[in-house]
């Protein structure tokens, strides 16, 4: 028997794509445009095909932005997701307290993001910052302004405080979805602790921790505005990750053909790392 095909819920997506389209599409081809064009001003472009991808490829500045990038992005991976997971199986399950820690573990993320700079950039002052006053007061040198090591370290805790939460949501919204039936397996065969984490809720949430490190990667991957306000990428060039040099040559220094030739690297960059994110955690999941 064949099955008549609504083909019109087409109508309501057009719209979508055409926003889309709009909002992504023009501007990538704009991007394509410049990245293999010279202009001199007045509107006049000059064919430069691979040259300004050559010169960024080769570019010690570059090297040095992705390697503060990269360590950057997996070092929050490494504290973010271990700690939003050990909040989620500490948090309730039932009862009033399980609104209040929901409730409490969202408001980080309401925060907007040139706020959460400022506030960690007055936070951590080391002469008037509660951080930064009463590091110092106890006996530790520590100014984010001057010390890169400093900055570092208050710019992985600024990111750990704003997004662990979306983490924990995450965690803890695929811990609620297990089914009673399997921790009243588990006690009658009095498994442990680890082994209930191991082989029940650590399987149960994979699928919601894929997309918890999947959105982490690109988030920190294209991280700007927080490190810009909390830093300005400094001191001197110690956390000017690859965004801010990015907008640094764009707009700063106005190199279109190597700002748009740069960008298009950055995006592949992020497309192959979160492909392979999403292979490597996606791996035997058929069986």
């Amino acid at each position: 028997m064949n099955k008549t095909v609504n083909q019109k819920a087409w109508f309501l997506v057009l719209p979508v794509l055409l926003l889309v389209a709009f909002n992504a599409l023009i501007p990538l081809m704009t991007v394509v445009n410049y990245s293999v064009q010279e202009t001199f001003g007045d509107n006049n472009f000059f064919w430069a095909g691979v040259l300004w991808f050559e010169e960024v490829l080769r570019s010690e500045r570059f090297h040095s932005s992705l390697g503060r990038q990269l360590f950057f992005t997996f070092s929050i991976l490494l504290i973010e997701i271990p700690l939003g997971v050990a909040i989620a199986l500490a948090m309730p399950r039932k009862g009033v307290w399980v609104s209040v820690c929901l409730v409490l573990m969202a408001m980080p993320l309401l925060i907007p993001w040139n706020v959460v700079g400022a506030m960690w950039n007055i936070f951590a002052l080391p002469e008037i910052g509660l951080l930064g006053n009463t590091l110092n007061a106890l006996g530790i040198d520590y100014n984010f302004t001057r010390q890169p090591v400093a900055a570092w370290v208050t710019l992985i805790a600024m990111d750990v405080w704003h997004w662990t939460s979306l983490v924990v949501l995450l965690a803890y919204a695929g811990l609620v979805s297990i089914p009673d039936a399997y921790y009243q397996a588990a006690k009658i065969d009095g498994a442990s602790s680890w082994a209930i984490f191991r082989f029940i809720q650590l399987p149960k949430m994979k699928r919601v921790l894929t997309i918890a490190i999947l959105l982490r990667f690109m988030d920190s991957f294209n991280i700007y505005t927080e490190p810009f306000v909390l830093t300005g990428g400094g001191p001197g060039n110690s956390t000017t990750l690859l965004s801010i040099d990015l907008v640094k040559i764009a707009l700063g220094q106005f190199d279109l053909g190597p700002a748009a030739a740069m960008s298009l690297i950055y995006f592949l960059i992020i497309l192959l790392l979160s492909w392979i994110f999403y292979t490597l955690m996606m791996r035997n999941e058929d069986q």
